[in-house]
């Protein structure tokens, strides 16, 4: 697969996303916030929670779930970027979760969007 095919399936894993929760009863705020530090795809609220959402898409299931490249040093990276994002907007006592959404393109079908709410906690270790 080339990288543009990555990038391409990755944005559009991020609109169908963003599509979904938005029907969730999230709201967006922010996509694809960027730091030294790394980059959350999605930043929303959800009844008062600030959310952290990864978005893992994928063609199929022949390198694994989507779920399964959620590791624990991508946790880490995530919980660090998000710590920045509240310490940057003044929001550091805001209730917050990191939720992950894993869409699966597989054969022409119709995309199978996945959502788990408080996928895992912050993580800010070795």
């Amino acid at each position: 697969m080339r990288d543009s095919d990555k990038i391409s399936i990755g944005q559009l894993g991020e609109t169908l996303a963003c599509q979904y929760l938005s029907r969730q009863g999230y709201r967006i705020i922010l996509r694809n916030y960027r730091t030294k530090l790394g980059e959350i795809d999605i930043i929303a609220e959800e009844q008062g929670t600030l959310v952290f959402v990864e978005v893992k898409a994928r063609r199929g299931h022949k390198c694994g779930h989507p779920f399964e490249a959620v590791t624990s040093a991508k946790c880490r990276q995530i919980s660090k970027t998000a710590l920045l994002y509240l310490a940057e907007n003044g929001r550091e006592g805001q209730a917050a979760r990191f939720d992950v959404v894993a869409i699966s393109f597989a054969g022409g079908a119709a995309p199978v969007i996945e959502l788990v709410k408080n996928a895992f906690d912050l993580s800010y270790g070795v």
